[in-house]
């Protein structure tokens, strides 16, 4: 059968233009690719980068204010526009989805702006009508913002609409306590509104290191978020321009604004999908193997819309994978035990790699190590901020198993310990390590004895397990 593609992509967010490139313009490949709203995708979009650009410019008063303990006595910060910020970030926006959309044209991609839908296992359909027949689909869609459910929900907002609002809000509720609840709670404080952020459990960041997510709690405290556990709201309704919110405490509360950060779902309605055999899971994610293959032979899914660890380099990776083992030759599997994370809170981010202490103590004996301190940076200026630097090591193997890091720029640091954890680094290893002093993430290769040692010992896990056989 002679097809119009060898390859065609629906989605054009990171996985998605991953894919299509690397096929395109490493292996020859022709390639289609459709994408319904931005070529960029969430990430670039609605996502990591205007987010991280919002981070920035709502630490400048911190800055400031640090400024002034370094004898900056007359540093001050004026009154902030949010409108000439707003324009300025869609400006940046515009500027990263043409490069998105040149780099697809200039690798000889064929881009189609435009929803597009299964018909079978070798053929697509554009809103337009339009068909295209192609050996392999890739399906890269990537995932949508979930409400809650609640009365009067369509009165508040998602994530994917934060970053143009009209105006500053004076006073805005966030509900969620993921990272996107944690992180806009840490831009609007910043931007001077007041914040306030309610969670339905006794913990934000859940999945998160919970000594470590204890100082994230105490951070939220000490910049004025206004943190509310065990909370949620059961009923919004309009109040001449601003937002009443009636929360499961009782309390009726006002807003500027309420944002909704209660999880995101796989974007997988209205593909097609189940018609032709591929197979969903219970909350609508695409089932893939470890070579991101369907239960239809010819169609494939990266990113967001598997479910699986829904960070934009994983996309990416999967989408790279995805092109070498079919039109590369070089079969890649896509394992991602071990991946790096930050949560850009702050004047501290959190950043972790591998198990919780939580996690890692139920799979055997476990050493901790903790070093927490006032970095010399916040110490000088006058700040209470305090740095939070923890490994977890098997005690049978010295294999390094989790690290988490609560401080400046964690997301840097973490970046290189990634890479040592990754080659199975043990405890020894960070040890041979020469510190670079003066820094934080010198406190990684300095700890010499433990905190403490919890867990069940290894023996003891085996037995356990012998006995199930």
């Amino acid at each position: 059968m002679i097809f119009d593609y060898d390859l065609f992509v629906i989605g054009g967010g990171s996985g998605g233009t991953r894919a299509a490139r690397i096929s395109a313009q490493e292996y020859g490949a022709r390639v289609g690719i459709a994408e319904e709203s931005r070529m960029g995708g969430t990430c670039v979009i609605r996502g990591c980068v205007p987010k991280k650009l919002m981070i920035y410019g709502s630490n400048v008063p911190a800055e400031i204010e640090e400024a002034r303990g370094y004898g900056w006595q007359d540093a001050q910060v004026g009154d902030f526009n949010w409108p000439e910020f707003r324009d300025k970030l869609a400006l940046e926006l515009n500027r990263l989805e043409a490069a998105y959309t040149n780099g697809m044209v200039d690798a000889g991609i064929d881009v189609y702006k435009k929803r597009a839908h299964l018909i079978d296992q070798h053929t697509v359909e554009l809103s337009d009508g339009a068909r295209f027949t192609a050996r392999y689909i890739l399906i890269a869609v990537g995932g949508r913002p979930a409400m809650p459910g609640i009365k009067g929900e369509k009165l508040g907002l998602t994530s994917d609409q934060v970053f143009f609002l009209k105006r500053l809000p004076k006073k805005i509720l966030l509900v969620g306590g993921g990272y996107i609840a944690s992180e806009f709670a840490t831009i609007f404080k910043g931007f001077g509104s007041e914040t306030v952020m309610v969670y339905r459990g006794d913990q934000i960041l859940r999945d998160f290191d919970r000594e470590i997510c204890s100082h994230v709690t105490k951070q939220f405290s000490d910049i004025g978020v206004d943190l509310r556990l065990c909370v949620t709201p059961t009923i919004i309704e309009k109040d001449g321009e601003g937002i009443r919110v009636t929360f499961s405490d009782g309390n009726i509360e006002a807003f500027d604004d309420v944002v909704f950060a209660t999880g995101r779902k796989p974007y997988t309605s209205g593909l097609g999908l189940e018609e032709i055999g591929v197979k969903l899971g219970g909350n609508g994610q695409i089932i893939v193997d470890e070579w991101s293959q369907t239960s239809v032979s010819t169609i494939y899914a990266v990113g967001d819309v598997v479910d699986q660890v829904n960070l934009t380099p994983v996309a990416i990776r999967a989408g790279h994978n995805f092109a070498d083992t079919i039109f590369g030759g070089v079969r890649k599997p896509c394992n991602f035990s071990q991946v790096a994370s930050a949560v850009y809170l702050r004047p501290h981010e959190l950043a972790t790699i591998g198990l919780t202490e939580e996690v890692a103590a139920e799979q055997g004996q476990i050493d901790v190590y903790v070093s927490s301190f006032r970095p010399m940076r916040s110490l000088f200026s006058g700040s209470e901020a305090r740095s939070v630097v923890k490994l977890l090591v098997d005690v049978k193997t010295d294999l390094v198993l989790g690290c988490h890091i609560f401080g400046p720029e964690a997301g840097e640091m973490m970046q290189m310990a990634a890479v040592a954890i990754g080659m199975k680094a043990t405890k020894a290893d960070f040890d041979r390590a020469i510190a670079i002093h003066p820094t934080v993430a010198e406190e990684l290769v300095t700890m010499r004895k433990p905190t403490r040692r919890v867990g069940i010992p290894a023996v003891a896990i085996e037995m356990d397990i012998n006995a199930l056989y």
